[in-house]
């Protein structure tokens, strides 16, 4: 198996496709799911000609199991081991959902010299807590919710959660995919409960602010109209006023799994961003 160990004693797997030589792509996941849920984006990638590297992040998919570190500084820790590892620079990095705040956090605390572009899809940032600060983000409520519901069957909560809200298939006019219903509960279940339990706090907790701030690169922050998981009005175009350098995309009517139920889209778009 393909992995590099942290300087906490971490196994971190990683998938790394493409000629060595070409200019790589990071692929970032969501949660609770793998480096496996970017398999359409790099598949196409792969035939444009880039490399394309995804890890599981610590706790998910078939990285280490372990109690502790489920955070973002560690998540951002852990993409900089790979990236070290494999000496990538000039890279593009691209996060969905809680992989856009781990993406955010490791541009702006461990990117310098080695980061080209950065693209954010239904991701986390600024900060999805309500607070004084953020009155329009979701209450605590909502996340102790997700917890309660982990705690008490994972299995099933999963399962609902897939079958709902993450990809629209909750909508009057939504055809939900039992396979992409089947492949999302087979990624979370490939994790620890214990790293999932804790990764609610640091998806919804995290304020990713100075972070934005501090990011000069260009960064392409694309959002689904319609997503239920992370509502865009309190995140997409606050992330797009902190960058420096940002292209707000926000396609309506479109869930957050975009990247599955409308991979060609999303790809479309990439390779655009990515090529010019």
């Amino acid at each position: 198996m393909t992995s590099v160990t942290t300087k906490d004693g971490v196994q971190i797997f990683y998938k790394d496709w493409g000629p060595k030589s070409a200019q790589p792509i990071v692929f970032h996941h969501g949660w609770p799911l793998s480096s496996d849920d970017w398999e359409t984006q790099m598949l196409f990638f792969t035939g444009k000609g880039y490399r394309v590297i995804a890890h599981d992040r610590r706790g998910h998919g078939r990285s280490s199991q372990v109690s502790d570190g489920h955070d973002m500084d560690h998540y951002a820790a852990d993409a900089a081991a790979v990236v070290e590892h494999l000496d990538l620079r000039n890279a593009i990095h691209v996060g969905h959902s809680t992989g856009g705040g781990e993406a955010t956090r490791y541009v702006a605390r461990h990117g310098s010299g080695r980061v080209a572009k950065l693209v954010l899809i239904g991701a986390v940032p600024p900060l999805m807590l309500k607070t004084e600060a953020n009155p329009g983000g979701l209450p605590i409520e909502v996340f102790d919710g997700l917890r309660q519901q982990l705690a008490a069957n994972r299995t099933q909560f999963y399962l609902d959660f897939a079958s709902g809200p993450f990809y629209g298939y909750n909508r009057p006019d939504a055809k939900p995919s039992p396979a992409v219903v089947w492949n999302w509960w087979r990624q979370g279940m490939m994790g620890s409960a214990k790293a999932h339990y804790d990764g609610i706090k640091a998806f919804s907790e995290t304020d990713f602010s100075e972070d934005l701030k501090s990011i000069v690169v260009p960064t392409l922050v694309m959002h689904g109209g319609d997503d239920q998981i992370v509502p865009v009005a309190d995140s997409a175009p606050l992330s797009a006023k902190l960058l420096k350098n940002s292209t707000l995309k926000i396609h309506e009517k479109l869930p957050h799994g975009l990247c599955t139920t409308h991979a060609d889209l999303v790809n479309t778009e990439l390779l655009t961003f990515i090529a010019t």
